[in-house]
């Protein structure tokens, strides 16, 4: 199967599994999910949910996260993963989001960034769920998935982007951004992946070099 009818399978594949792909992190605007998401760096979703309702109704803007101390910010997220060095990241992101974008998440790469905490998997979530962008974050999940499946055969989360991004429709991008995820999340897990309740066996390229049970 050459790669363009692969990626063809794949792509009917998740629109009959998953016609509904989205984030699973709860938010109500850019703001929510820009904070929602630099505290999911190596946690998950479901912490993150249950901490951010009191995060955002102590500070609901920008300007309110601003002028809080970083100690305030870090009482309402000490659960989460590296509490400390995102407390400061939330506290200098929201800083600078009011003196340098007028309290407006930006909708680029470079401007996102800059911001501290925003790394370009953090960016590309952004501009793919808020701005319904044709941008690919690579988190864990993307980078296992694709390449067990052989969508991608790269050893770098940039390498793995440009590859999905050359391949896929970009109109479809920031859905399928979804679909490797939470397909990495509850089905192509990292220890045990879930074959039997894979509808892609048949192409895997992990299953059918002997992985999880597969044929040789």
């Amino acid at each position: 199967m050459v790669k363009a009818e692969l990626y063809d399978r794949v792509i009917t594949y998740f629109k009959e599994k998953m016609p509904v792909a989205e984030t699973e992190l709860h938010y109500r605007n850019p703001y929510e999910l820009l904070v929602a998401v630099i505290l999911s760096a190596q946690c998950t979703d479901k912490r993150i949910n249950q901490v951010t309702p009191a995060l955002f109704a102590a500070y609901p803007t920008p300007e309110a996260m601003a002028q809080a101390t970083v100690d305030d910010i870090y009482s309402y997220i000490k659960s989460v993963s590296y509490p400390n060095n995102k407390a400061r990241h939330l506290s200098g992101m929201a800083r600078m989001l009011v003196s340098d974008f007028g309290g407006q998440v930006p909708d680029n790469l470079d401007d996102l960034v800059s911001l501290p905490g925003v790394g370009r998997k953090t960016a590309n979530v952004i501009q793919s769920v808020v701005f319904n962008k044709a941008a690919m974050a690579v988190d864990t999940h993307v980078f296992r998935v694709s390449n067990r499946i052989g969508l991608t055969d790269t050893t770098t989360p940039l390498a793995t982007e440009r590859e999905l991004v050359a391949n896929i429709p970009a109109e479809m991008i920031p859905t399928a951004h979804h679909w490797l995820i939470l397909h990495g999340r509850y089905v192509c897990t990292a220890r045990t992946p879930h074959c039997w309740e894979c509808g892609l066996i048949d192409v895997c390229k992990y299953y059918n070099s002997g992985g999880a049970g597969g044929v040789k």
